[in-house]
């Protein structure tokens, strides 16, 4: 079995259990290449109750031990982010990929939780989703904000969750007793265009029910419609209680498949480069 000492062993297992899990017969590949931060638990975490639910747990409230958080995206296909594209409603097939992902996001954090045991190491995990208030309707334990806050993506203005692989896909954590240490993929302060001061807020618009405003997201509003979809579109027939699910705000997007800011960190590079030799 694989020893794991940091993130770069952890990001080639979860690669290898995804690519393994979508070859195998009957099951649909909805996915690319997941991605994998570590964070150790220290004083950032302790902002989770201001920007996320004001009861949010803190790392140590699942494990009274824990030294790392483990965080990991889950990037869906060009071609099912396109086929999402269509229309007002969700297509029945990233109806199916939700389920499919949730189901898939739990044995990876169940397959690194058994890897971590085998060297001695205690870890807890969380639900992939349905693990909120249906009052408030925040999570007491948000994958997001911990993907922010370990650096593997910043949230955009679509509310979702920008990084290297886009926004559309899904999240998954688990915290662990080993000491993993900081490998964060994402280091800049913003990656949504219009945080970066760019011409953008495509998301506003690709919201079927305009949700979506500067002040953040109506939470209300999208619930209702999220239930909507379930119930009363024939897309979703037959598909689960909890597959509630939408996902306009992610598709159609400069950020749908990569960050969106991968050409202006390329041009940015290359015109270091030409003033390091003097080139116009």
């Amino acid at each position: 079995m694989i020893a794991v000492t940091g993130a770069r062993e952890l990001r080639n297992l979860i690669q290898e259990f995804v690519r393994s899990y979508a070859n195998q017969p009957g099951t649909k590949n909805w996915w690319r290449d997941p991605l994998l931060a570590t964070a150790r638990i220290d004083e950032r975490f302790d902002v989770l109750p201001n920007i996320a639910s004001d009861d949010h747990l803190l790392p140590t409230d699942l494990l009274p031990g824990a030294r790392s958080l483990i965080v990991f995206f889950i990037p869906f296909t060009k071609e099912l982010i396109e086929e999402n594209t269509i229309g007002p409603f969700p297509c029945r097939n990233w109806g199916l990929a939700y389920e499919a992902t949730n189901e898939l996001i739990g044995l990876i954090c169940e397959r690194i939780k058994n890897v971590l045991a085998v060297q001695g190491y205690m870890s807890a995990i969380t639900p992939a989703t349905h693990n909120f208030d249906e009052i408030k309707l925040m999570a007491k334990w948000s994958h997001k904000h911990l993907a922010h806050l370990s650096g593997l993506g910043r949230i955009g203005m679509n509310a979702q969750l920008i990084t290297p692989a886009g926004c559309a896909g899904r999240l998954g954590s688990l915290v662990t007793e080993a000491d993993l240490g900081d490998a964060p993929l994402v280091t800049e302060d913003e990656l949504c265009l219009h945080k970066r001061g760019e011409e953008c807020l495509e998301c506003f618009d690709r919201c079927p029910i305009q949700a979506l405003g500067e002040e953040g997201i109506d939470r209300q509003k999208c619930w209702e419609r999220l239930k909507y979809n379930l119930e009363n579109t024939e897309q979703l027939v037959g598909l689960q209680d909890s597959t509630h699910v939408c996902g306009k705000c992610v598709v159609g997007l400069p950020c749908s498949y990569s960050t969106c800011i991968s050409e202006i960190f390329r041009h940015s590079l290359s015109s270091r480069k030409r003033s390091q030799h003097g080139a116009p």
